[in-house]
């Protein structure tokens, strides 16, 4: 299995990123990275960090520092300033290569075509993008895995029906969706109903090897926002659970296909996930809805990953 994983790390990003380099099947040949959780400068240190904790090398690419259309908020009060935590952690060692996230997205797609996953782990700026350059590239990708959206419009942000990854960058969400035919969408809402019990994810943190000291570390900040918000008691990793998706197809239980678009122009709704449930409407985006996993599976996966496990 090669994944190509595209992320802006962010808390839930790293997790994500271990358990995939945790995986003896798989192989990442790539980071790309984008500006999201924070900016562009953190999230491709933070990339270069994730990597350096467990000796992988694997390249990694900058892509872009911004939406494609309209600025965005980021998600600094949840990760904090650094994407990390503000855990004071050491500036990285390694350094991102000079080729763009996109280019690099469109150069492996060709040396790997036909056996490379994309896992979308941040807004899809860098993958629009690339549509853009080569509308034949999801024809060399055979599954793209998207973390994003919220499908019955329980989202996360201010404008309430929406979800981060997709609200970040609305236009590249509406581009990616229209371009590419059965992406695999892990919604926000799947998110909440694979939450991990809080007790049981520390109590990882607790038993587990170096990883689990430094995710202990730069997790500490959204822990304790969990525990000021409705999530109280629950871990809600979205990111690992899109990672499961890409590693496990076998863990999901329950999922169904539907058309979907991204809303654009809404005060109140830009960036909201549009599913077609009945199938009445004309929208050319058409995506496998990711609804129920396998929770066990979910956790052993993140327990193994922090060497818990």
């Amino acid at each position: 299995m090669k994944l190509l994983i595209d992320t802006d790390p962010g808390v839930d990003d790293a997790l994500a990123i271990l358990m995939a380099l945790d995986e003896p099947a798989a192989e990442v040949v790539a980071l790309t990275v984008a500006a999201g959780n924070v900016g562009l400068h953190h999230t491709v240190a933070n990339a270069l960090r994730v990597l350096e904790v467990v000796g992988a090398r694997v390249p990694v690419f900058a892509g872009c520092a911004t939406p494609l259309v309209r600025p965005a908020a980021d998600a600094a009060f949840v990760h904090g300033t650094d994407g990390f935590g503000d855990a004071g952690l050491p500036p990285p060692q390694g350094q991102a290569s000079a080729e763009h996230a996109a280019l690099a997205m469109l150069r492996l797609s060709r040396e790997h075509a036909g056996a490379l996953t994309f896992v979308m782990l941040g807004p899809l700026t860098n993958l629009a993008l690339a549509l853009k350059l080569d509308p034949g590239l999801p024809a060399r990708v055979p599954r793209l895995v998207v973390m994003g959206g919220a499908l019955t419009g329980r989202g996360n942000v201010d404008r309430l029906p929406v979800e981060f990854n997709l609200g970040f960058d609305p236009e590249a969400a509406h581009v990616v969706f229209e371009a590419w035919p059965g992406l695999e969408l892990v919604d926000w809402e799947a998110t909440l109903d694979h939450a991990l019990p809080l007790d049981r994810f520390q109590a990882w943190l607790a038993a587990g090897d170096r990883r689990a000291r430094w995710y202990g570390a730069i997790s500490r900040k959204t822990r304790d926002f969990m525990a000021s918000t409705p999530h109280r008691g629950e871990w809600v990793a979205a990111d690992a659970l899109a990672m499961l998706v890409a590693l496990e197809p076998d863990a999901v239980d329950q999922a169904v296909e539907r058309p979907v678009a991204i809303e654009l122009d809404g005060r109140l709704t830009r960036g909201a996930t549009i599913v077609d449930w009945d199938r009445r409407g004309s929208f050319p985006g058409r995506a496998r809805l990711v609804r129920r996993l396998r929770a066990e599976r979910f956790a052993a996966r993140v327990a193994r990953a922090l060497g818990a496990g």
